[in-house]
Order: structure tokens, then C-alpha cells, then sequence
């Protein structure tokens, strides 16, 4: 008899009348929610500007949704273009189904657009976001839950993971892996904040650092899931790009820190309306003291003052009484 295990919803819509409200697309959209607003919080700590990470991340959400269904939809082909299967199937988003590789790549275009828009160097911005990206990840793979999807392994833990008989799966109890990749992504998010902190990380390195860790932890959690996927040489698919992108960012790491040490002292470009404020300021200085502007009572104090001093030179110039 199960003693304890987490409970699966019964569905994961719920109608509001005539429009349905689905518990996967609400987690992805409280994720990016968080994200813009810690990101917003250490962009203006860094000196850039309110508004700034909301207005990027215009270009790189849509960008990063496009992405991760078309890093989904690739590597699980056979799932939308198999025998029997749908191909229409492969735009119902809000099934689930989204790559968080292929999120971050095309999101990164977005967003790398979005600074060329407003001149911003892309890893300042990068680095800012870095850590709400992470809790945006632990806020969607809440959205698996509500889909009863990857999960792992059977087992009878306390905290296991009840999953109720449907298509391409069997009743049972089985590991939480969306709870330890979100777990892990929390994690991800403090160890970053505390290493920004403590190392005063810049150039892309706050970012790297979540990729980093991240890679980390969803190695070993793709070895637990039992849900059908791509092997390499025995391998899931996803924990060989898991150990390729961990490369590539300790590699980022390492070179940037000798490379472009310390961090970005302006991460946004002043205003116009400032720059002409401080063009002014050396024609100004330029011009040189400009003459007083006298008044009336200035002026009388002045022509006294010129009379005293033309009478003390006359005195000064006339004889001494009983000296020739």
C-alpha cells in the first residue's frame, strides 16, 4: 500500500466559460514573468535602465518559444510525422513539449536583436538575466506535471509521482523528475546570484555559469526518465547535449575570465536628451566667465566706489600742508 506520493491533476485545463485555461501554458507564462522581473531588478543594479529587459525580451520570447518546438519537434519527429500520427500535432504547443536547448539558442537571436535595437552589449544583458531564466525553468516544469509527462522511473518512494493510465503510458507511481529538475533549477539561481556577488562576474560569465550548472543537473535527470527518445551509442540524445554544451560553457569560462577580465561599467548608452545635457557642458566651460549683469544698485555702488578711489589718488598726489 502507498504510504504518501504526489497526486497528478485529474486535467490540465480548466474552462473559464468558453476559453480553457492550461495549466502548462499558465506555468510558462508566470516563468517568464519571474524572469523579466529579477532580470529587470539586476539590470538596473548594474546601471541600466527600468524597462530595458522587458523591452529585449519582447524579441527574445518569441524567438525562445519558436525554438524550443522546433528543437521538440526535431529530435521527437517520429512522434508528429510517425506512421498514424498528425503532423498537424507538432503546433499544439500547449500539449507540451519545448527544448529548452533550442529555447535558449533562438531566444538568444531575439534577444540579440533586441540589443542591437537599443545598444546594449548582449552578455551584460545575458548576465542579468541569467538567474530568473533559471527559476522560468523551475516555474515551467510545473507544466509537465499538469500534462503527466517526463516523468521517471517506477518507484515507491514517499515522494513519488502518481501517473493515471492515458495514451503511451501506465498507471503507476513513478520518480518526479520535473520536481528535481525544478529543485535543481532554484539551486541554479542562487549559486548564481552568489557567484555574481562574490566574483563580480561580467562578459557572459553569469550566464555561462548557469549553463554550466544546469547542463549539470539535467545529465543525470534524463537518466532517469522513461519517456521514448533518440539514444547515441546507448545514449539519450539530450544527456550527450547536455556534456557538449557543459564544454562549451566552462570553455567560455576559462577565456573569457583571461581574455575580459572584471565586468561592463556601462551596460546602456545615455539617453539623448542626456548626451545634449553633457554637450553643452564643455561649450559652456568653453565660452569662459561671462561678464555680470549689473542692476541699478550695483551700478551706484560702483560709480562710489570709483569716486573714492579717483578722490584718494588726488589726495595722495597733492603737498603736504607747510612743505613746498
Amino acid at each position: 500500500m502507498d504510504i504518501a506520493y504526489i497526486p497528478s491533476p485529474s486535467t490540465g485545463v480548466i474552462h473559464l466559460g468558453p476559453i480553457p485555461l492550461r495549466g502548462y501554458a499558465f506555468c510558462i507564462i508566470i516563468g517568464v514573468f519571474v524572469a523579466v522581473w529579477l532580470g529587470n531588478r539586476r539590470w538596473i543594479a548594474r546601471g541600466g535602465k527600468p524597462g530595458t529587459v522587458a523591452d529585449i525580451a519582447v524579441w527574445a520570447v518569441p524567438f525562445g518559444l519558436v525554438g524550443g518546438r522546433l528543437y521538440h519537434v526535431i529530435t521527437d519527429y517520429q512522434l508528429y510525422f510517425g506512421e498514424g500520427r498528425d503532423w498537424v500535432d507538432a503546433f499544439k504547443i500547449w500539449e507540451g513539449g519545448l527544448g529548452i536547448w533550442g529555447a535558449i539558442a533562438l531566444g538568444a537571436v531575439g534577444a540579440w536583436i533586441g540589443c542591437r535595437l537599443r545598444g546594449i552589449p548582449l552578455p551584460a544583458w545575458a548576465d542579468a538575466l541569467a538567474p530568473g531564466i533559471a527559476l522560468a525553468q523551475a516555474c515551467g516544469r510545473w507544466g509537465n506535471w499538469f500534462n503527466q509527462e517526463l516523468y521517471g522511473r517506477a518507484t515507491d518512494l514517499p515522494w513519488a509521482l502518481e501517473i493515471s493510465a492515458g495514451p503511451n503510458r501506465d498507471a503507476g507511481t513513478y520518480h518526479p523528475t520535473f520536481l528535481y529538475e525544478s529543485l535543481w533549477c532554484i539551486g541554479v539561481a542562487l549559486l548564481v546570484i552568489w557567484a555574481d556577488r562574490r566574483f563580480t562576474l561580467g562578459h557572459g560569465r553569469a550566464f555561462a555559469l548557469y549553463v554550466a550548472a544546469y547542463c549539470v543537473g539535467r545529465g543525470w535527470i534524463e537518466y532517469m526518465r522513461v519517456d521514448e527518445a533518440h539514444h547515441i551509442l546507448g545514449v539519450r540524445l539530450n544527456v550527450w547535449t547536455s556534456i557538449v554544451v557543459f564544454v562549451l560553457a566552462v570553455v567560455y569560462l576559462v577565456l573569457s575570465a583571461k581574455l575580459r577580465p572584471g565586468r561592463e561599467t556601462v551596460v546602456e548608452p545615455v539617453t539623448s536628451g542626456a548626451e545634449g545635457d553633457d554637450a553643452e557642458a564643455p561649450a559652456k566651460a568653453a565660452d569662459g566667465p561671462k561678464a555680470p549683469v549689473l542692476t541699478k544698485d550695483t551700478e551706484a555702488e560702483t560709480k562710489d566706489e570709483a569716486k573714492a578711489e579717483a578722490q584718494a589718488k588726488a589726495e595722495a598726489k597733492a603737498p603736504e600742508p607747510g612743505k613746498l
